[in-house]
């Protein structure tokens, strides 16, 4: 197996749904496992919560998340963002559409001093992105 970079997003007690949010985005297959399924905290409040989730897609996207036990802090959104980039328009613009979605726009899509279709949102997870559209 060659190495890769895959961003890996930090929730509180949603990255279950957040995670199938952006299945419904990009379309592929995605996984769960819990924190009880793998005997791997103490505390019950952790029990269900998710200890690793992947996205894989067909465009060779890998996303992965996980729950923050109870135990530790979190702040969603603070520390990263996703980047989509690409000259396929109707894809990325479809991405774009579904992730503003109750979404917080600081940069709507549009053309950039480069040349290139690009906008900047965090999504209602507080998870920041930028779409950059190869013009």
């Amino acid at each position: 197996m060659s190495s890769r970079l895959s961003p890996y997003l930090g929730f509180r007690d949603n990255a279950r749904e957040a995670m199938d949010f952006y299945q419904g985005v990009f379309g592929g297959e995605v996984t769960h496992s819990t924190f009880g399924e793998s005997n791997a905290s103490s505390d019950p409040a952790d029990t269900d919560k998710i200890m690793h989730s992947e996205l894989t897609t067909a465009s060779g996207f890998s996303l992965m998340a996980s729950d923050t036990p109870s135990s530790m802090r979190v702040s969603p959104g603070s520390s990263i963002s996703v980047s989509l980039s690409g000259d396929d328009a109707a894809e990325l613009t479809s991405y774009w559409e579904k992730l503003a979605e109750g979404a917080s726009v600081s940069m709507p899509l549009s053309q950039a001093p480069w040349g290139d279709s690009f906008g900047m949102l965090t999504d209602r997870f507080g998870t920041a992105w930028m779409v950059n559209i190869v013009n």
